[in-house]
């Protein structure tokens, strides 16, 4: 017999359950995707920085978007044999030298198809004049149920750069 004290219980734990589940980050939701790679980013030393999300094909597909991919494709395709590509540093970390000690990701945006999404990371080193250059912008869209970077922004020396821009850019030299 279905007591009232018992379907007060099973309610209570049932909503219990629910929030827990509703805070929990899913494996692809954009702020559990740059938890994992500023996680691994930060992980030992620090200095590994985030260039694995690019340094291959497979990479690329894992996390990039398939117009971003493709956009890349092009520039590479673009650059003279024996030239490096447009992107000459590592965009996660936003340096040549990579440290990255602590992380904070941020929502900014989140809709049906599309998020933006903020890192601030402080490294060890603690040598960056401007703070400005540990934030980060992503980009986020979504594509077959799953959430791709569509582009990163951030800024060095006050200029302000885009993965895009300078991708397109260099289609156009």
């Amino acid at each position: 017999m279905l007591t009232r004290r018992t379907l007060l219980l099973a309610t209570a734990t049932t909503l219990a359950a629910s929030s827990v589940l509703a805070r929990t980050p899913v494996a692809n939701d954009p702020v559990a995707i740059l938890t994992a790679i500023y996680g691994r980013a930060a992980s030992g030393k620090g200095d590994g920085g985030g260039a694995f999300i690019i340094e291959s094909k497979a990479a690329k597909a894992k996390y990039l978007s398939k117009s971003l991919i493709a956009l890349w494709a092009k520039a590479d395709a673009h650059t003279p044999k024996g030239d490096i590509g447009p992107v000459d540093f590592d965009p996660v970390t936003n340096s040549q030298d990579p440290d990255v000690a602590s992380f904070k990701v941020t929502t900014e945006k989140i809709e049906a198809d599309k998020a933006t999404l903020a890192v601030v990371f402080a490294g060890h080193r603690k040598d960056r004049k401007d703070e400005a250059e540990q934030v980060i912008r992503y980009d986020f869209v979504r594509e077959a149920d799953k959430w791709k970077i569509d582009d990163i922004k951030g800024a060095i020396e006050g200029q302000a750069w885009s993965i895009r821009a300078l991708l397109a850019d260099s289609l156009k030299s």
